[in-house]
């Protein structure tokens, strides 16, 4: 059974997540305190780095933790929409462009859990005004979203967790 633990780190309160799996453990979205993400790994085996997006508050800590663990970097420009299995972990690629053209969303289907980073909030979409935001790409993103089970629990890069299904019925943007 998977844990999942969340370090908020850096001055936007970034959602650094933890994917545990007895003693072994992925990182999603080091953004910043690389120490503190350090303390909370503790002596655990990574296996690697998953980044949903490169935008600097989410990928902050990553050079400090690559050089500490020496683990692969998983990002748009190495994946493909395909399923993967790094040690015990097993999760489906999405790609999900709107917030920045790189977002991409893991998806944990036996968990029923997703890492949506900035792509989906509770009650609420990341922006789309940055550079290579796009809220027509947004739009498109969520609808592929609606696809995946209602009970499916989205972790976002910042705030709280939600359910996809109070999203489809909530979110004014679904």
């Amino acid at each position: 059974m998977m844990k999942i633990n969340s370090v908020v780190v850096g001055p936007l309160e970034e959602n650094c997540y933890l994917l545990e799996q007895g003693e072994d453990l992925l990182i999603v979205d080091p953004g910043d305190e690389a120490g503190k993400i350090i303390d909370a790994i503790g002596k655990r085996n990574v296996h690697a780095i998953l980044i949903t997006h490169r935008h600097f508050d989410h990928v902050g800590a990553l050079e400090a933790l690559v050089s500490k663990y020496h683990v692969p970097v998983y990002d748009r420009a190495c994946l493909e929409e395909k399923m993967y299995q790094i040690g015990p972990f097993k999760f489906q690629v999405v790609f999900t462009p709107g917030h920045s053209s790189d977002s991409v969303t893991y998806y944990f289907e036996e968990e029923k859990v997703m890492m949506v980073g900035d792509f989906v909030f509770y009650r609420s979409i990341g922006r789309t005004d940055l550079e290579t935001g796009s809220m027509k790409e947004m739009q498109k993103s969520i609808e592929r979203l609606k696809q995946y089970p209602d009970d499916t629990t989205l972790y976002p890069g910042h705030g709280p967790r939600t359910l996809l299904g109070s999203e489809k019925r909530e979110n004014l943007y679904f």
